[in-house]
């Protein structure tokens, strides 16, 4: 079980002794092991290759289970998700329960799913990463004492309130060149921001396929309807493309994000996907357990 102690700004001690006690019930060793910020993708190899696991449980948002997944990608194994970070974009999109008795019988004991990362400039996204506004809301979000749900609505606010000028994209691939002027791009591997947000209405985690969304204006008419769940996909304000690689290059610098941790600004992105990288544990369909 890797734990990330700070994710979410919430307190793990109730996952883990619920975690512990499940696998005494089902006579499993469980070894734990905390996330510091340090060495922790060696140190998760290490342990692997010391228990050799079928299962790793991950107690943490999208962030740590990225790490996993990362330390994990020459090994199989199934990774399990009890989600305790502050946006829970992939607990979303796979439609995990709300209660941790639940989520424990899935990622001990349910089928999994083979889904696909995406790399841009070499560092690997499992969900949603982004250019402009947004990734400029995690950068301020980063920055903030207020965490949770409540934190990303503040920073909302401040960000569109301090939004800069749009931004010039050249977008290439195997599609026709795109030069447009961009308030935000996502790359997409998936459907929804952990807020519940839909983004990427076409989005599937295993289809060897990403999406770039490509959001060119975003007023508060537009922006009122992505947060509604009524997305403008046939909008002018919004394009989007389906691909398995592309590259993106920027007039200026833009804040740039991956599955929300922000990693500074960039003028070029160059992206690909990486088909069938992680299996995990995911709800059976009707949400039956088994």
């Amino acid at each position: 079980m890797v734990v990330n102690p700070v994710s979410g700004d919430i307190d793990k001690s109730e996952l883990v002794e619920a975690t512990t006690i499940f696998a005494e019930k089902e006579n499993l060793n469980l070894v734990i092991y905390n996330t510091s910020g340090v060495s922790d993708i060696v140190n998760i190899k290490v342990l692997y290759k010391t228990y050799k696991p079928k299962r790793i449980i991950v107690a943490g948002g999208d962030g740590t289970i990225k790490m996993v997944a990362e330390a994990m990608e020459k090994n199989d194994v199934i990774i399990g998700i009890l989600p305790a970070g502050s946006a829970n974009g992939l607990a979303v999109d796979l439609n995990l329960p709300s209660t941790i008795e639940e989520n424990l019988e899935i990622a001990f004991h349910n089928d999994y799913m083979e889904i696909d990362m995406i790399s841009i400039n070499g560092k690997k996204s499992i969900h949603l990463s982004d250019l402009g506004l947004n990734a400029e809301m995690i950068k301020n979000y980063e920055k903030s004492t207020i965490r949770g749900k409540w934190g990303y609505v503040l920073q909302t606010v401040s960000t569109l309130i301090d939004l800069e000028d749009p931004f010039t994209a050249t977008i290439t691939g195997d599609f026709s060149t795109i030069e447009c002027l961009a308030r935000m791009i996502v790359i997409a591997n998936s459907k929804k921001y952990g807020t519940g947000v839909s983004i990427n209405p076409n989005g599937v985690m295993n289809d060897g396929k990403f999406e770039l969304v490509i959001l060119k204006n975003l007023d508060l008419v537009v922006l009122g309807k992505i947060i509604t769940g009524n997305m403008p996909i046939d909008s002018e304000d919004i394009e989007i493309i389906s691909t398995d690689n592309a590259t993106i290059t920027t007039n200026v610098p833009v804040s740039f994000q991956i599955d929300g941790e922000y990693f500074g600004k960039e003028t070029k992105l160059n992206i690909e996907i990486l088909p069938k990288q992680m299996k995990v544990a995911i709800p059976n369909p009707n949400n039956e357990i088994i």
